[in-house]
């Protein structure tokens, strides 16, 4: 049987961590992965974390079954943290499940038993994992016009009218904040003609929200899924404590559906907690169990906000400062664009041959398309990435 099997091809990013491992250069510099470092290049473990797990190691009880859906007090506390008062908010359901691509492809799955015909439009270019969990699951996969190469922004009114002849088979994948790969997010009024085309014409969003709290902050962040929660009958959402609580490797995520009625989500839930037992049965617990402590703890919620905040802000003065030092070389604002987007990457528009460029002559790993981690970065690092970005941009 395995005879027939090929190779397969290396995963695009977590092959650069091998490589960049590997590198035996002093001055290496990885911008790939997607982790927040600190400024001494460590992906620090967040204070109200470091707290609740401390609390959960001397008070769990027991390491038994926690349930299909996972933690249940997880999943409200997540609802809340995205939903709360919204229009939505009654009539949503929610299962744990492992990191935001187990959210991913559970509602996928979904998609495909509700209805065999439906279409995922997804962004041109989007996340990397999109694609092929949507096709995993069976369904077709379409884009959408999003990243103007050329300004290095969002294309609005491409977007816009790509999206009105979406229709009742078709669902729309739309990144809530901090748009990975390219860090170009769409303002506030475009969501609310999302919205409208949605009502109109009768095809279902799917707010993937990974990176609340990285863009403008918790609420700023999630403020067009909420609109969206308030002015539709349906909404998919799939969501992330990697990035907003650094539970990477905990794999800690989750799955809602906003139905017509509290009784249509619940049905959804019924179908998910069924796909689920066929596929990993039950998330992980301890992720989870820290998210929920820090969510409905005063104190550590405090914490949270505080550190998640201060992170933020850093990012921001990160771009500042990459973009600043960019204009001083090149003299014009070709590279301003860094300063504009949001959360942890930016697109720089470079060709694969100039991000080779940059790996072989300055040790800098940077993603295919050009995708470089703002949050990877530390302010020391600044002008040498500077340097050799106009330097191969330049030959």
């Amino acid at each position: 049987m395995l005879e027939t099997l090929t190779p397969a091809q290396p995963d695009p990013i977590l092959s650069l961590t091998i490589d960049f491992r590997q590198d035996p250069r002093e001055n290496k510099l990885d911008l790939g992965i997607g982790v927040y470092r600190n400024s001494r290049g460590e992906t620090p473990i967040m204070e109200a974390v470091k707290a609740a797990q401390t609390a959960l190691a001397e008070t769990q009880t027991t390491k038994s079954y926690v349930g299909l859906a996972g933690n249940e007090g997880f999943n409200q506390a997540m609802t809340s943290l995205l939903l709360e008062g919204t229009d939505g908010y009654s009539r949503v359901s929610t299962i744990q499940t492992p990191g935001a691509s187990g959210a991913l492809r559970m509602l996928a799955d979904l998609m495909r038993v509700a209805n065999h015909n439906t279409t995922v439009w997804i962004s041109d270019p989007s996340y990397v994992n999109h694609r092929p969990v949507m096709e995993a699951a069976g369904l077709k996969v379409r884009h959408y016009p999003y990243f103007n190469r050329e300004t290095k922004l969002v294309d609005l009114n491409a977007m816009l009218d790509s999206l009105s002849s979406a229709g009742k088979d078709d669902v729309v994948l739309l990144h809530g904040c901090c748009h990975n790969p390219t860090g170009a997010d769409i303002p506030f009024e475009a969501w609310k003609r999302v919205g409208e085309l949605a009502a109109k014409n009768g095809f279902t969003p799917f707010v993937d929200i990974a990176y609340q709290g990285f863009g403008e902050g918790l609420d700023a962040d999630a403020k067009g899924l909420r609109y969206l929660a308030d002015n539709l009958e349906e909404v998919l959402v799939a969501t992330s404590c990697s990035k907003s609580f650094g539970l990477y490797r905990e794999r800690t995520g989750a799955a809602m559906v906003i139905g017509a009625s509290s009784e249509r989500a619940q049905n959804a839930k019924g179908k998910l907690l069924n796909l689920a037992r066929s596929t990993y049965t039950m998330p992980p617990d301890h992720g989870a169990a820290i998210v929920e402590m820090i969510l409905s703890d005063a104190g550590l919620r405090k914490s949270w906000e505080t550190e998640i905040a201060a992170m933020n802000q850093r990012i921001v003065t990160l771009r500042q400062g990459l973009a600043t030092a960019l204009r001083e070389r090149v003299g014009d604002g070709r590279f301003d664009f860094i300063q504009q987007h949001k959360g942890m990457f930016s697109v720089v528009g470079f060709s694969p041959e100039l991000v080779k460029r940059l790996k072989d002559d300055h040790a800098i790993y940077a993603v295919g398309d050009s995708r470089i981690n703002i949050a990877g970065l530390s302010e020391a690092r600044i002008d040498y990435l500077a340097d050799a970005m106009v330097a191969v941009s330049d030959k």
